[in-house]
């Protein structure tokens, strides 16, 4: 599998990468548990590759996604050669605390769940649950950050979030070498594209998360009926339906198509998949390197241009 430069952080990543959120146990939002015995199997799997970046955060399941991947990393003996691990720093749960000492307690945190000494990635997340300003203020996230980063506990810092205009803005602070945007560069969403194209002029690395909106996009608005965690406008299930039935004439799945949309634009580092079941990572390789012919693209990317699914 070819990999990628993760922008300026000069870290090589796989064109697809493995998101840990249903991996920690989250029925609340999937519909589904996921026991630890399978998770860590799943982890030990991904480990085995063909995909080489895993992404989690402090806050998934209440810190269950960083104790499964910390039990893997102990009885592997630590992270394989080559393997990309990034976490995420998130508020205090309780009292909503997004303060510079909250952001060194929630990596200390991750250390202690994962079983590592430092940590190669570490994004700010959702930053929009606190002001610009309140996160660029002296003793505030940011601030705290970079500390840890000038101390070697952190090597690459990150900015994941929603707003696309709030992660333009903390990109041009220079702060941050990857950017991780979800459910805005999709097959029917690409609100995302100002960000992607600030990030590769800044050479700034650009991860695409929930390439299928959170499921729609892979199993169809029959099955899935939201988009982006919430119910889907009416143009997007009538979008989907159609590109479904045009995937169905050329007997390709709807999700290979999700997929590849996202890992076949070059500024796009890596796409965030998310996995919970050691079965999900072949499932995914398939849909990478399904064939897609010509004039199915023409047609999908005709439906695509529509352009903002009306996620607001």
């Amino acid at each position: 599998m070819n990999h990628r430069v993760l922008g300026r952080t000069g870290l090589s990543v796989s064109p697809v990468s493995v998101g840990t959120c249903a991996l920690g146990s989250h029925p609340a939002q999937y519909g589904y548990e996921v026991d630890t015995d399978t998770a860590v199997e799943t982890i030990r799997r991904v480990f085995e590759g063909p995909f080489n970046f895993m992404d989690t955060s402090n806050e998934y399941s209440h810190g269950e996604s960083e104790r499964r991947i910390g039990q893997a990393i102990h009885e592997m003996g630590g992270l394989p050669e080559g393997f990309v691990l990034a976490t995420k720093v998130d508020p205090c749960k309780e009292t909503a605390d997004f303060s510079g000492d909250r952001v060194r307690v929630s990596v200390e945190e991750s250390l202690r769940r994962l079983n590592l000494s430092h940590l190669q990635l570490v994004y700010f997340h959702d930053p929009e649950r606190i002001t610009f300003e309140e996160g660029m203020a002296p003793g505030g996230p940011v601030e705290a950050l970079l500390g840890l980063k000038e101390e070697g506990v952190i090597q690459n810092l990150g900015v994941a979030g929603a707003p696309i205009d709030l992660e333009l803005k903390y990109l041009a602070t220079d702060a941050f070498d990857v950017v991780l945007s979800h459910n805005r560069y999709s097959l029917v969403d690409q609100t995302a594209a100002p960000l992607l194209a600030d990030a590769a002029t800044r050479g700034i690395g650009f991860v695409n998360a929930a390439p299928y909106g959170g499921g729609m996009l892979a199993k169809g608005p029959d099955n899935v009926s939201n988009y982006c965690y919430a119910p889907a406008h009416q143009d997007v299930v009538q979008r989907v339906m159609a590109m479904q039935r045009l995937c169905g004439e050329y007997e390709v799945p709807l999700a290979a198509a999700a997929l590849q949309f996202s890992t076949s634009d070059p500024r796009v580092s890596s796409t965030l998949v998310g996995m919970s079941h050691p079965t999900r990572i072949d499932q995914t390789a398939r849909l990478l390197n399904w064939p897609i012919p010509k004039d199915l693209w023409i047609q999908l990317l005709a439906l695509a241009s529509a352009g903002t699914g009306n996620l607001e």
